[in-house]
Parts: structure tokens; sequence; C-alpha cells
């Protein structure tokens, strides 16, 4: 479609030239900014302070992607080293639903920011030629996009063998999973991508489709231990657990797992048991359910009063025994699994202001966690931070000090994940966007 190449927006990275303490200027001493404690003041403004940030890019999509997930590659783990490279797919909230796109992103030559490498200062001979370098610096980002009918609610990824797969939830009432090779390999390849925007920009065609929830829903997820298992949940309170077949097709449970009373917002499977998963629900309530048991026997742990209201997110840490909720409430909690039946959290924290609307373990660090909320700030944590005093040093009692960092700067913030394989990196997404960043804390 001609849209395509006017949606692709180039990638913008911070240009690190903001630093500055206004000291001798004439200027106002900037000082730090913590959300909830002081509001802004007339004529005041946030300012970003590059000095904080190892890495920090941001980039648009047109219509917003308010659900992505990682594609994970083949360029290695443990990632350090400039330039960055990423795939990403998402799916678009758009203000038609004609006009909604599922979307393979490959960002790449994503560099540092000036301090972390090095050349934040220099004489004006070394400054010669900045020009051409900043040029070799620029981020780059290419975009596949296939026409998708209906917003996009959520987008998980994993891979079956050597085919990447996504699983989309959308207003439709459909969960539809897709095959992203055409897309990836359209990223990759410019000839294959010119051939990808002539002949492949019709509706997109979905491997397969399941119509049996009645209603759209959120919650989705891939187990990490049985390729193309899947668990999809809805806003009719209602959970179907999908089992691959052979060719591409999967048999779905018709039986729904019965538990909740109300939607279903989020679904966790175990990163150890292949036949155990969590769900949580606007009912307050957090279930964990084991699927060698029939569907109306399967719940076999719950809180029904976990958080005061709905439970919005949950994340399985894949290194300990925790489960990490994050609710309409405003709190985080993290939940010892060998402890769930006592129903109470081992720790509770109040940072956002507002509904949490994500959360995500550290994919390889036990203790770290980032969470976002409808205040529209992200979070870094560290539950290995103790102190007897809490940010009384720091001027800020009501921190937890387990919150490592602050980033903000967006607007209406869904969803955000870390990269598996770039240490430290997240992304997140909202309404103005996505933001690529690592921080000085992780």
């Amino acid at each position: 479609m001609e849209d395509s190449e006017e949606e692709q927006e180039e990638m913008e990275e911070s240009d690190g030239d903001q630093e500055g303490d206004g000291a001798g200027d004439g200027t106002v001493q900037p000082r730090v900014y913590i959300p909830g404690i002081e509001p802004l003041q007339p004529g005041e403004e946030l300012e970003m302070d590059q000095t904080a940030y190892r890495l920090y890019h941001h980039c648009q999509t047109g219509a917003p992607c308010l659900s992505f997930d990682v594609i994970r590659d083949d360029l290695g783990e443990n990632r350090e080293e400039s330039p960055l490279s990423m795939l990403l797919c998402a799916g678009t909230q758009a203000e038609t639903a004609q006009a909604n796109r599922l979307l393979v992103m490959r960002m790449h030559n994503l560099h540092g920011t000036r301090r972390e490498e090095g050349d934040g200062e220099g004489s004006e001979s070394e400054s010669e030629g900045e020009g051409d370098e900043q040029e070799e610096k620029k981020p780059a980002l290419e975009l596949a996009m296939l026409p998708h009918y209906g917003a996009i609610n959520r987008v998980r990824v994993t891979r079956v063998g050597d085919t990447p797969l996504a699983a989309v939830w959308s207003e439709k009432g459909q969960v539809e999973i897709f095959d992203l090779r055409p897309q990836l390999d359209a990223v990759h390849d410019s000839a294959i991508m010119a051939t990808f925007l002539r002949e492949q920009q019709k509706e997109a065609t979905p491997l397969f489709t399941f119509t049996g929830h009645m209603t759209e829903g959120f919650a989705v997820d891939w187990s990490p231990k049985v390729p193309g298992r899947l668990a999809t949940g809805d806003c009719k309170k209602h959970i179907h657990v999908w089992e691959p077949r052979e060719g591409g097709a999967w048999h779905v449970d018709q039986r729904p797992f019965a538990g909740h009373t109300h939607s279903v917002e989020d679904i966790q499977w175990s990163p150890t048991e292949p036949t155990v998963f969590a769900s949580c629900s606007v009912d307050t309530s957090i279930r964990i359910w084991d699927t060698r048991a029939p569907p109306s026997k399967a719940c076999m742990l719950s809180v029904s009063q976990a958080h005061s209201s709905d439970v919005n997110v949950i994340s399985w840490n894949r290194n300990e025994p925790f489960l990490l909720s994050g609710g309409d409430d405003g709190l985080l909690k993290v939940w010892d699994l060998r402890q769930f039946k006592a129903g109470r959290p081992v720790a509770s924290f109040k940072l956002h202001s507002a509904p949490v609307s994500s959360v995500e373990w550290h994919p390889t660090d036990g203790s770290v966690f980032a969470s976002a909320g409808s205040d529209d700030v992200v979070g870094q944590w560290d539950l290995s931070v103790e102190s007897c005093d809490p940010g009384t040093e720091a001027g800020l009692p009501t921190l937890p000090p387990q919150v490592l960092f602050l980033h903000q700067g967006q607007t209406e913030v869904k969803e955000v994940h870390w990269h598996p394989q770039n240490s430290g990196v997240l992304i997140c997404t909202a309404l103005s966007g996505f933001n690529v960043f690592r921080t000085i804390s992780v």
C-alpha cells in the first residue's frame, strides 16, 4: 500500500547537548523532579538528564502501538557493545479498524549516549568531522507492516522450531496466530522489502484463528517450556489453553478454565513447570492453575483479594519462585509462591499514582524488575537494596529505597519489556511512541 512508506518515521536519538547545571549564566538551578511529590509549577518543564542514560533512542510508527514483544535474534546473548540492534513485533490501535497494522520492526545502529561512548568533551580540532561521525551513528529503523482489520489489544511472540510466531488478541474478539518470517525477511533485505511493499500489503492472513472466546480480551502468553503451547483469557472471565498440532494448527479445548468471576487481564506460564500458569483478574484475584486437571478443577491456588481493585498485570520471575503483580490501586506486590496459600505478599510498594499498566522481571537478575503506570512513570527496581531509614539521606522519604531509577517523558505508557539479549536495555511503548534506553542503574 502506498501509505506504508509514509507511516515509517525515522528513528531519532538524543544528541546529549542538553547538559548543564545553569550555574553562572543567570538561569535557574535545575533540580531533581520526583513525580507525585511536588507538581510542576507554571513555567517549569522537565528536561532529560543525559548523564543518567547509557543508551537512549525514541521513535514513532504512525498509529500508536500499545502492545509489543521482543523477537529473539541470533546475534548472541548479553550484548553490551555499540551499536546494538533489536527486533520487535507490535500491533497498532488506529482511529479506524481498517487503518491498523501488524508490525515487525528492526531497530539497528543504536549507539550509546555521548558520555557513555566517551565523546562528550573535546577540543575544536577534535570536533572537526563530528558531523560525519554523527551521521555514521545515526540510528535506523525498518518497518514491515501488514494490514490488520481491528485494533490490536496485545501481541506475544515465540518460536516453534525455526518459525517465529505472533499471537494477536484484537478487538474482533479473536486470537490469531501469524507467521512472521515474510516480515522478518523484509526488514533485513532492501530488495525483499521492495517486493514486500508491492505484493504483500493485503490484509494479513493468519495461520490459525480461534473464535471461541466470543468477546475480546487482553491476556495471552506462550509457554516457555512447551513450544507452541498458548493460554488466552478474555473479558468474560474465560481462559482457554491451546495445544500445538502438526501442520501449523492448534487444538483449543472448548471447555474454559473456570474460577475467575470477571475479566481476565493477564496470564503468565511458569518458567519451570510446563503445565502450570498464573492469571489475574478484575475480580481482584490471582490464581495458579495446573492443566493436568480438568478445566473446571484446574485452579490449585488462589488469593481472592490480591489487590483492592483490578489486578492488571503479573510477571513470573525466571530465577526465583516469585510472582509480581500490579493493580488499579497503583500498588506493586511480590508474592512468594512457596507461601502463596497464606494470601499475603512478601513485599508491597507504592510508587505509581495511577493504575499499574505493565510489570516485568529482569530476564537474568532475579531481584530486578521494571514497572510502568498510567501516571507515565517507568520505574526500575532492585529488591536486594535495603535501608533502615528509607530515602531520608536523599531527602525523599516517600520513595521506596528499592527504586533505582524513574524514567519519564512519554504519554500514556502501556507496556515495558526488558530486551533478553541486550543487557540492561528497556523498551517501552506509549501513545507518544517507543523509547529504548539503558540507564546507569542497571
